[in-house]
């Protein structure tokens, strides 16, 4: 394995995502596409909306005819016809002082530039309307092309698809959509403790907690998360788990506990162990996730994660989840929400290192700021997760933060 191996900061271990690349696109639904990222513009294959179409129900008009009308001095026409829905309007051709009754979403009839709302006009009889308020020419019309023009830019490259995008995909009649391939990231959990939830535990044995929720942050991304189950802490286990991920082929590989500097922690072993694989961090200057670890093996990433579930979380967020977002085709960032808040107690933290506190927020109004409030305990303990709404950032040259302090807060998603 070559590479460096040093203690990097959290912006420098972001840094090293500069060689991988997005993964390769493939054609999908566009019913299926929600949440993917588009691997090419999308062009509108023709205008948006295709013909000139009334936004109400009433009556398609030549603006010029209702010109000076008013409820004591209407306008009268005589009505030449009716546009029904689903039919074509250009086989009626308006002359001057005529009208064809329409209705919302209707196409035009030839000469009409304007609708009257129905609201406005009185039927004297079977022929002939009379109109008791001027139109404008363009009133109650959406013209054709008017969203978008042929070959005009519907939605960008790197565009996460939407709801509404996917409308607009289904209203240009398009079928199919060239989005990225999902990543598919392997999790592997590592620990002679461990037993898989639901069987018996014996003296010494904990469940398995960081396979399911790896699982989960990783389905969270729209991401593909495949588990390989639990891993003895033996460096022949671990390595042919890594392998049988590589084999998947997995694009990121997880590896849960063992990265520290233990008796028996196996990750770095392992990793040197890879043929091609080069070594890019080996710790990082953040408290919870000091241990994390990244190997690269071509576009591949390899991650050997904390064991302590509660570190495994935070860098999930801060250090991997920006690189799957990176191979998905968007940004390399987290794609969390931030807020500012102050903080509810003084936060002690050590100069050199970033620190990230778990946090619950007392949300403010538009009168008053949010309040985050530290959620302490114990290393190991489960409770402070489910107590937890985001991380509060205290920057590596800060040497902790006073009551009342305004602060950064990366909320969970």
């Amino acid at each position: 394995m070559k590479g460096f191996f040093q203690l990097v900061s959290s912006s420098e271990f972001i840094r090293l995502f500069e060689d991988f690349h997005p993964l390769d696109a493939e054609d999908v639904r566009v019913s299926e596409s929600l949440g993917r990222t588009l691997a090419h513009s999308i062009m509108a294959p023709e205008p948006l909306p295709p013909f000139s179409r009334s936004t109400m129900d009433g009556y398609a008009v030549r603006a010029r005819d209702t010109f000076g009308c008013s409820e004591s001095e209407p306008a009268l026409l005589k009505v030449a016809g009716e546009i029904f829905m689903g039919q074509s309007g250009q086989a009626l051709t308006l002359k001057p002082g005529h009208a064809a009754a329409i209705w919302t979403g209707g196409e035009l009839p030839s000469k009409s530039d304007a609708i009257v709302m129905v609201e406005y006009t009185n039927k004297l009889d079977s022929d002939t309307i009379e109109i008791f308020r001027p139109v404008a020419p363009g009133e109650n019309i959406i013209h054709s092309g008017e969203d978008f023009e042929k070959d005009s830019t519907v939605l960008e490259k790197g565009q996460l698809l939407r709801p509404q995008d996917l409308g607009v995909l289904s209203g240009l009649g398009l079928t199919s959509v060239p989005v990225f391939k999902k990543p598919v990231v392997a999790i592997i959990s590592t620990g002679d403790e461990l037993v898989e939830p639901g069987k018996p535990l014996t003296p010494g044995k904990i469940w398995d907690i960081n396979t399911t929720t790896l699982y989960a942050l990783v389905d969270e991304c729209g991401c593909v998360p495949v588990s390989l189950g639990i891993v003895e802490d033996d460096l022949d286990s671990m390595f042919n788990a890594c392998t049988k991920a590589l084999e998947l082929p997995a694009d990121i590989v997880l590896l849960s506990g063992g990265s520290s500097v233990g008796r028996r922690d196996f990750t770095l072993k392992v990793l040197e162990m890879v043929d091609n694989a080069e070594l890019l961090a080996h710790g990082v200057s953040i408290r919870p996730g000091k241990p994390t670890i990244l190997a690269r093996k071509g576009n591949v990433a390899l991650y050997g994660l904390p064991g302590h579930v509660g570190s495994a979380i935070v860098v999930f967020y801060l250090l991997v989840r920006p690189l799957l977002r990176k191979i998905s085709g968007t940004d390399a960032s987290m794609g969390l929400h931030r807020i500012k808040a102050l903080t509810a107690e003084q936060i002690p933290s050590v100069i050199g290192r970033e620190d990230y506190i778990r946090v619950s927020i007392q949300w403010g109004s538009d009168d008053s700021p949010h309040t985050a409030n530290p959620v302490y305990g114990k290393s190991g303990l489960l409770n402070p997760l489910i107590r937890a709404e985001g991380l509060l950032v205290i920057d590596r040259d800060t040497e902790g933060l006073d009551q009342g302090e305004e602060a950064e807060v990366i909320l969970f998603p």
